[in-house]
């Protein structure tokens, strides 16, 4: 006989069974108390937003490594020198340039004839640029290139009616759009492409022209530094006064024009117009600069590296053989600082706290490290605990553990990412890299089937009753937190296959190592300061966080490691704004001879060329890559369809292949 329950019966059965089911597996639970408290902590002022290579970032390093200490797990770092200081056997550092300042060698000048030599004062009327090359110039001559802007997919050069060959160019900050949010311009309007397609048009060197009246005022007269690269070429900032100069305006007239063009629209093609358009003729706006008029510049800009540190924390496996295995769990702890670099906040200078981005999963991290730690019996795979550094810089800190292991990447069965898990909205949980080994589906589908509620008790008195929206509220002494009636799902529970994306697990499923990626999805206070504490879910981290370690349960208590698989590529993952797709994974580290493959994606045009993780692009389309900016750049002038070469370094040799793009 089949007994209809009425909603309060259904939730009641639900509890009993998962009551139940967690009687048969270990007693560890989350603690949101110790969850409220690490995020509290992580995004408290006295960390100030947790910059790579800031003190805010090396504080944050040695809580998590104290944390680690407390819990009894084996230092990462076995070193001689890392021994001397107990803390900092769990600090993994890495390269990472935390600021620029000017060097002794700065110089410009101008001269019209040897008797009529001009020099200009660096960091009053000029100013080097963070990722500029070191070098000098004689004698060039200057030619004004409206933008410095080169997109043949948006049909506009600025460098087909300048030409800047073995010429210094100068060029208006910013895009023929103005501020428009929407510009087409975006991308190619940025610095770093502008330094790009002037090296690429055969540019000796780039001046830039403050938009602010007063150069200390300019963004680009701050240096600073996004571990990118160098230019290749040597990149500075001018005053509108030494603009006027150059290019032969009154100043009055010059900033006209200057403070004029942000409100100039790009005009629409005409109809039938073939080739290359510019909105703005740069012979319209200023007198070319004279033809006699030579400059010589040296660039001289010191690079200053921080201490930077993955922090990692192991718990020896306990089974005689599968302890040589090793499950990775990892969480960045790094944020935005100040602002800067990766800010959606309006200005710079506020805290930027980074709550849930990503003072939430390391606050899980730690979690499951305590949970794991006292679990009874112990583990039978060896577990590797690791806060990041770097993440938001470009996965410098798992990029470089990937390379510089603890456990042989061999012998890693599996990694586990947490990143942005702490809100938690109507049950939606977001899990990547999904098609990465075979066993991910069954064993999600397993620990999202009962709602898991022993976390929410957490030894406290508590009681049931229906709410009177359909839900059921469960009362502790500290929360009221609302769960659906369905007895048979933990979360609404959105896959995603790939395993690559913007968080650190790509550094791990690039070495062909199966992957998980948890996260709770985007927000208004996305990389803002409003990134605060308060706005965590902490039952929600807390349900997260022994989602995870079910996970880790089933892959532990099998005798076989999770079967790799070449994940298929989502629909999102080609959403990169670029006309054609290659299926390349770029190292986002410091490059100045070239670009870095992380990997290549399967079936990809990169594999069919026979591009391989490891290889260094130095070449393609015809342009040099000393950097991403420049690989971007050679991208963006391709097509789909068409055969070009690509050169490459790989295990010391130069060889050239043929890759054909994808149209997007």
């Amino acid at each position: 006989m089949i007994t209809k329950l009425r909603p309060l019966q259904s939730f009641l059965l639900a509890f009993a069974l998962t009551a139940s089911a967690f009687a048969q597996q270990p007693t560890t639970s989350p603690s949101l108390d110790r969850l409220r408290k690490d995020v509290t902590h992580l995004a408290s002022d006295a960390l100030d937003g947790r910059r790579t290579g800031t003190q805010g970032a090396n504080d944050a390093a040695q809580h998590i490594a104290s944390e680690f200490s407390l819990l009894g797990l084996r230092p990462g770092m076995q070193t001689a020198k890392a021994a001397r200081t107990r803390g900092a056997r769990y600090l993994q550092s890495f390269p990472y340039v935390s600021g620029v300042e000017l060097g002794k060698n700065n110089l410009l000048s101008t001269r019209l004839s040897p008797d009529s030599t001009i020099d200009y004062r660096v960091n009053e009327e000029w100013m080097p640029l963070g990722f500029s090359t070191n070098g000098s110039i004689k004698d060039a001559e200057v030619i004004f290139a409206g933008y410095g802007i080169s997109s043949s997919g948006l049909k506009y050069d600025d460098y087909a009616v300048s030409n800047v060959k073995d010429r210094v160019a100068v060029v208006f900050a910013g895009t023929p759009d103005g501020d428009n949010p929407h510009s087409q311009f975006l991308q190619a309007g940025q610095i770093r492409f502008k330094a790009a397609a002037a090296r690429a048009a055969g540019a000796r060197g780039l001046l830039i022209i403050a938009n602010e009246a007063k150069l200390s005022d300019d963004k680009l007269a701050r240096l600073s530094y996004d571990n990118a690269g160098e230019a290749g070429i040597p990149v500075i900032v001018i005053s509108r006064q030494l603009a006027a100069l150059l290019l032969g305006g009154d100043l009055a007239r010059f900033s006209e024009i200057a403070d004029a063009r942000l409100a100039v629209p790009k005009p629409a093609q005409p109809a039938g117009t073939e080739g290359l358009s510019n909105p703005i003729n740069p012979a319209q706006i200023v007198r070319l600069p004279n033809p006699r008029l030579k400059l010589s510049l040296s660039t001289d800009v010191v690079r200053r590296e921080s201490p930077s540190h993955n922090v990692i924390g192991i718990l020896p496996g306990s089974d005689p053989k599968l302890k040589d295995e090793a499950i990775v769990i990892g969480a960045h702890y790094d944020h935005l600082g100040r602002g800067g670099a990766g800010s959606l906040a309006q200005s710079e200078g506020e805290i930027h706290h980074g709550a849930d981005d990503n003072a939430s999963g390391t606050a899980g991290l730690l979690e499951l490290a305590r949970m794991f730690s006292t679990q009874r019996p112990k583990p039978r795979r060896t577990i590797v605990f690791i806060a990041f550094s770097g993440e938001e810089e470009g996965l410098l800190g798992s990029n470089y553990y990937v390379n510089h292991p603890v456990v042989p990447v061999a012998n890693t069965v599996a990694m586990i990412n947490l990143d942005m898990v702490g809100r938690l909205n109507n049950q939606k949980l977001v899990i990547g890299g999904v098609g990465t080994a075979s066993e991910w589906r069954s064993m999600i589908e397993a620990g999202n089937s009962l709602r898991e509620t022993a976390h929410l008790l957490n030894g406290r008195s508590s009681s049931s009753k229906e709410s009177s929206n359909g839900q059921a509220h469960v009362l502790t002494s500290n929360a009221s937190t609302l769960l659906p009636l369905d007895p048979t799902k933990n979360f609404v529970l959105t896959l995603n296959e790939d395993g690559y994306g913007p968080s650190d697990h790509s550094s791990f499923y690039a070495k062909q190592i199966p992957v998980l990626f948890f996260w709770t999805g985007t927000h208004v206070d996305y990389h803002k300061p409003s990134d605060t504490a308060e706005k965590i879910n902490y039952d929600g981290l807390a349900r997260i966080t022994s989602f995870v370690a079910n996970i880790v349960r089933d892959i532990d208590k099998s005798d076989t490691r999770p079967t790799y698989k070449v994940a298929q590529v989502q629909a999102t993952a080609r959403s990169t704004g670029f006309r054609v797709y290659l299926g390349t994974i770029p190292n986002y580290a410091d490059s100045s001879d070239g670009m870095l493959l992380d990997g290549v994606r399967d079936g990809s045009p990169a594999a069919k060329a026979g591009l391989k993780a490891g290889d260094k692009i130095v070449k393609m389309a015809g342009k040099d890559v000393k950097n991403v900016y420049d690989y971007t750049h050679a991208l963006s002038e391709m097509k789909g369809g068409e055969e070009y070469e690509v050169e490459i370094v790989r295990a010391g040799q130069r060889m050239t292949l043929k890759l054909t793009p994808e149209k997007r």
